[in-house]
């Protein structure tokens, strides 16, 4: 029971046809559902923003999706709209099979900050709650996969490194935004944080 496969952000939006869609997002679920199997603990995260999310383009005036901008806790990439809360695009992936779930951590609800980590907010003080969880259920080894490995995804697994945890990243349960070269950025930030990646 040491042992969690926490699945990052499956949702409709970040798969082909989403407004913020990652190429290939739906070729991971199967792979995903299979895996759950080898797991006693599976945790589910969701993107959960308010309609007027301060890290949407929408809402800053000659602004366009994919620029950047500097916000009080750091640099903001600007997104299209997506994972507004309690839309279709929010929902989890169709296929993903989420009754395995023991917990879902929603994020991205504080309209100020952006949140890409499963354990803290993009100010990197403010936490979900998961860290804590996982300690209760004294979990200390996580394999994470889902969307998008170079955003959500390492955001998560170095913060889970940086608490103590073990982690490994499935690359092949994974896709990237790669936006400017960020895949291989976070590569090389997770490798010399002492993340796995298999």
């Amino acid at each position: 029971m040491t042992h969690a496969l926490i699945v990052i952000d499956v949702q409709k939006d970040f798969c082909p046809g989403g407004t913020l869609a990652v190429t290939g997002g739906d070729e991971i679920v199967p792979g995903i559902n299979a895996l759950m199997a080898d797991f006693d603990t599976v945790l589910l995260t969701q993107d959960w923003h308010p309609a007027d999310h301060s890290s949407f383009a929408s809402q800053h005036r000659g602004q366009d999706p994919f620029g950047m901008i500097d916000m009080p806790y750091g640099p903001q990439v600007l997104w299209p709209d997506h994972c507004i809360q309690g839309s279709d695009g929010a929902a989890f992936h169709i296929g993903l099979d989420t009754d395995r779930a023991d917990l879902i951590i929603r994020k991205g609800h504080n309209r100020t900050v952006d949140s890409y980590s499963a354990f803290f907010e993009n100010d990197h003080e403010t936490p979900t709650g998961l860290d804590g969880y996982l300690r209760n259920r004294e979990i200390s080894n996580l394999t994470l996969v889902g969307l998008a490995t170079d955003f959500c995804v390492s955001f998560s697994a170095l913060d889970a490194a940086r608490l103590g945890f073990e982690v490994t990243v499935r690359m092949d349960l994974c896709r990237a935004i790669d936006l400017d070269g960020s895949l291989q950025t976070a590569i090389k930030r997770m490798g010399a944080a002492g993340v796995e990646i298999v």
